[in-house]
This record gives structure tokens, sequence and C-alpha cells, in this order.
């Protein structure tokens, strides 16, 4: 599908890394260089020509991430340098300032990076506790087991929409609305799922939420910051400097800017914010119903084809994801990974950032095959072929 928009794919690699990053449509770089070659002007701080399409430009991809999520305004959306900064910025701007000694967080063991570590940080500085919501055989996160780790100290739950390792698509409406009769908040780690299936945060009643370009056909180094208004009106910056403020004098007084500027200090990555508001209309003419269509058809396939081959074990067989996280008997993954490259097919080899999972799971590291709507089921069959070599192991000692 649309394989004819990414250069890359003319060098013949075969892309099972999507979970990582994806690749980048040729309008991703058309765009990008259109700002520089044309209008390579700051956002917010000319009266002049080129400066001010700069700011047009900026807005509109705001209002494209806007109607993308179906945000109520579009001083609910910041953009950030990723999921990683958005999620630091959720957790140290606003929790930071509400949470008290002894509140409780609740996360999952399946969480990525990302969203564990500033959580551990908050907690060893205010002395917060951490508590983690069992995951059921299938490595996924249910109704009941999460009614179980809730107590009156339950301040704010925190977990990915989609899982980076097992895959499994959490109920997030089911997980909101008990958590708001509890009144408890949520943020949503949705790296994961906004480029995949159609997110509405309305809809879904969601505190925070934070997701990447990188991993939606855009550019590195981009990312959203999402929050119900009332709740914003009382985050704080946590970097400061020029763009988020109104004035400032020598004595000390400041005011800072309003919402979303206050959260997007200094200059940002201006030709990636453009580049990411063409890749979206990109996105949408294609129609992420049918990306999630597309990717569950290869799932399908690729599930049925890995059990051709003798001794591999699939861990997250029942998600509903592109996802699929497997190993070879007697194989370390990271070998098996770089036997593959001989064949120019990528996937991922670790942990994947999900570091608490092997407790889980009982091994640290897997492979991990991730797909996007520019992968084919032919892809997938020279994958099946490349590992039955039946000198498989040879090859890779």
């Amino acid at each position: 599908m649309n394989r004819e928009d990414f250069e890359i794919l003319n060098s013949g690699i075969i892309y099972f890394d999507n979970g990582a990053t994806t690749l980048k449509p040729k309008v991703l770089a058309l765009a990008t260089a259109d700002y520089y070659n044309h209008y390579s002007a700051n956002a917010h701080r000319g009266d002049y020509d080129i400066s001010l399409k700069v700011d047009t430009m900026f807005e509109k991809s705001r209002d494209l991430v806007r109607r993308l999520i179906n945000a109520e305004d579009l001083s609910e959306i910041a953009f950030t340098s990723g999921a990683t900064d958005s999620l630091n910025k959720i957790v140290f701007g606003y929790f930071k300032n509400c949470l008290e000694k002894n509140d409780e967080i609740i996360l999952s063991r399946s969480e990525h990076a990302s969203n564990i570590l500033p959580w551990f940080e908050l907690a060893d500085d205010k002395k917060l506790k951490i508590r983690y919501v069992d995951l059921d055989s299938d490595l996924k996160v249910t109704l009941d087991n999460l009614k179980k780790v809730i107590t009156p100290k339950t301040k704010v739950i925190a977990l990915a929409h989609v899982t980076n390792v097992i895959g499994d698509i959490r109920n997030i409406k089911e997980i909101i609305t008990l958590a708001h009769q509890k009144d408890i908040l949520v943020v949503v780690d949705a790296s994961q799922s906004i480029p995949h299936q159609k997110v509405d945060v309305q809809a879904l009643d969601i505190d925070f939420l934070a997701f990447s370009a990188h991993k939606m056909c855009g550019p590195t180094g981009v990312g959203v910051l999402y929050g119900k208004r009332k709740l914003l009106n009382n985050i704080k910056p946590i970097i400061f400097g020029g763009g988020m403020n109104a004035t400032f004098t020598d004595d000390g007084v400041r005011i800072y800017s309003e919402l979303p500027y206050l959260l997007e200090a200094g200059t940002p990555n201006i030709a990636g914010v453009l580049g990411f508001g063409a890749v979206i209309e990109y996105l949408n003419k294609i129609g992420f119903d049918k990306i999630h269509e597309h990717e569950m058809q290869l799932r399908k396939y690729a599930i049925k084809r890995l059990k051709e081959i003798k001794n591999l074990n699939i861990y997250n067989e029942h998600s509903e994801s592109g996802i699929i996280t497997f190993n070879i008997d007697g194989i370390f993954a990271q070998d098996l990974a770089i036997y593959l490259n001989k064949y120019n097919i990528c996937v991922r080899a670790g942990s994947h950032c999900a570091k608490m999972l092997k407790g889980q799971l009982g091994i640290k590291n897997t492979c991990r095959i991730s797909f996007y709507f520019y992968n084919t089921k032919e892809e997938i069959d020279k994958l099946i072929t490349v590992l039955k070599n039946e000198n498989l192991k040879n090859e890779i000692i």
C-alpha cells in the first residue's frame, strides 16, 4: 500500500521495525525542503511576510493535530521534541505540583521507559508510591486486575494505549471511566496507537496524552502533548526562555505566555512541525481504518506463517496490533537480528525499552517485527524463507 511514496524501499530492504520508527514518505522531505528553501524564518517572532507564513503553516499543523485526535481547542495541543519530552512535561509540570507524600501512581510492567522513569524520579523526589497492575496470562491489562490495585491513595494511572512489545490494545475508555469515578487522572502514552488507529481524546475522555511524529511517517524531534484545558491551566513549564514569555523585568517580575506557547520555550523544530502537518494530511488520505485493517491482515498471515518455523516461540499471539514478538530456541535475539540483516530484513532485538517485562516473559531479550501500511505479505514470505534456512544456526554461529 502506497509503497511508491517511500524512496528507501527502492533499496530492497524489508523494514519490520515500525514500532521503533517508521519510514518517511516523499511528502515529508518535500515539505521540509520547501520551508528551508523558501521561507525559513522563525516562528512567532517576525513581522515580515516569510515569518508570517511560518506562523500560518505552524498553526495549521497544530490544527491538523487537533483534528487528528479531536481535541476541543488548539490551546490543548503543545509541540514537544517527542513523546518522552511530552511525558516529562506532564509529570514534572503538572503532577509534581499536585501530588503529595504517599500518593500512589499505577503503572504496568510492560510500559516503555518513557512512561516509567519520569514517574520513578518523581516518586523519589516526593516520596510517592508506585504500584503495578498485574498482567494476565496473555500479558494484558484487565479492568479486574486494575480494580485490585486501586486504593484511596491512587491519584494517577499512566498506561500505554498500545504497548510496544506485547502490542496489546488497552481498553482506555473503560479504564478512564473507572478512574474518573474515583477522581483519578489518566495519562495515556499513545505512541503506538495514534499511528495505526483513530484516537478521539474527547470520546475517550483522556486527561493527558503524548505521542511522537516519527512513529507515524513524520520527522524525528517532534512530539505532541495533549491535555484537557482545565488541567493545562494548572501546568507549569519546566523549560524557560524565548517564546514562552510575554515580558520580564530586571527585578524578576515576569509574565508568561498563554497556552500552548507556555510549553514551547525556544525555537521549535519548525521544519519538523511543518513536515508533520504534511504527513498528517497524507495519512488522512490513506485512512486510519484502512491502515489498521491492512496491519491486521498482515498480522494474521504472519502468525500463521511463523508457526511453520520449528522451535519458534510467539509471545503475543493474541494481541490485536501489528506487533509480533518472538524468539527461536537456542538463538540469541540480537544474533538472529544480525542474521536477518544479511538478507536486508530489519527487525528489532533486545528489551525494547520495556526492561521490567522480562519478569513476565521469563526472558530478557526478544525479536520484534512491527508492521505498517507499506509492508506486504510477500515481505513476510521472504522472512519465513530466511528463517527456514536449514543451516540457520550454523550461519549465525
